[in-house]
């Protein structure tokens, strides 16, 4: 083998190593996003759930209405200005 051929096997070895330990190191620091991961998991399956029963949602809404008229109001209130908020927003952003 050629002393060029012989250093390229050389570098190549050592960029594979490189290549491993940078792996191991990025599945290490990985994990501390964990949590974070697991919260979207559950918000994506809670969100997943309400969609396939609208019927026990609903049910839900009404009771609470129902029982708590006056903070139904006030939560309906904010929840529909926060959707004016995020309406506003998004109309301005597809503007730019």
């Amino acid at each position: 083998m050629s002393l060029r051929r012989m250093r390229l096997a050389l570098r190549r070895e050592r960029l594979i190593e490189r290549s491993r330990m940078l792996r191991r190191e990025t599945a290490e620091r990985a994990h501390a996003l964990d949590p974070l991961l697991d919260a979207g998991d559950r918000v994506r399956d809670g969100v997943a759930w309400c969609r396939r029963h609208p019927g026990v949602l609903a049910a839900a809404v009404i009771g609470f209405a129902l029982i708590r008229p006056r903070r139904a109001w006030r939560w309906g209130m904010r929840l529909w200005g926060v959707s004016q908020l995020f309406a506003s927003l998004q109309h301005r952003l597809h503007m730019d």
